[in-house]
């Protein structure tokens, strides 16, 4: 916990930004019925039949002394998306970055060694050597500040039924841009 806690306490050195990451699976739901509109003195109503339509992953990212954060929605969580995200971080990210110190929980997938599983050797240790994980401690992903930036998502974006991952990467990208500009 102090590891975390000591990282947090840190000034910001854009050559080693703390960052944090997690995912989280979303339902994707649409409408039986369409709603009934908003009218004067009363709230839109929505029919509580709905329709499965899958599921999909959240990874979010966010460097909290930059007030910075991203979502990338994927399909699945595995550690060919997780390496995929953390690719991303390195080149696109913080590509000016000599080692990214990532905050993260004990998921399986959140290894080293997935890298190597999704990449060849050489892209692998080259993504690898610019990334520094630090795990929170076994129930302690509270630590990690970006469940609380996970936590504004879904109540200011995605408390609501969206039906597929066109719409909710629409609707998260207009999220992210807004709450960066922030």
């Amino acid at each position: 916990m102090e590891d975390i806690l000591d990282l947090y306490a840190e000034p910001y050195d854009p050559r080693r930004p703390v960052v944090g990451f997690d995912e989280r699976p979303y339902q994707l739901l649409g409408e039986v019925r369409p709603p009934v509109p908003l009218q004067p003195g009363q709230p839109a109503r929505y029919d509580s039949e709905y329709r499965h339509h899958g599921t999909c992953n959240l990874f979010l990212t966010f460097h909290p002394l930059q007030g910075w954060r991203h979502v990338d929605v994927t399909a699945q969580c595995t550690k060919r998306d997780f390496a995929d995200c953390m690719k991303a971080l390195v080149d696109i990210g913080f590509p000016q970055a000599g080692v990214i110190r990532v905050v993260l929980d004990n998921l399986n997938t959140h290894t080293p060694a997935a890298l190597y599983e999704a990449f060849e050797p050489a892209e692998a240790r080259r993504i690898a050597r610019k990334l520094e994980f630090h795990y929170t401690p076994k129930h302690g992903s509270w630590l990690n500040m970006v469940e609380i930036e996970l936590s504004v998502l879904l109540r200011e974006c995605l408390e609501r039924r969206i039906p597929d991952i066109p719409t909710l990467q629409a609707e998260i990208a207009a999220w992210e841009h807004e709450r960066n500009a922030q």
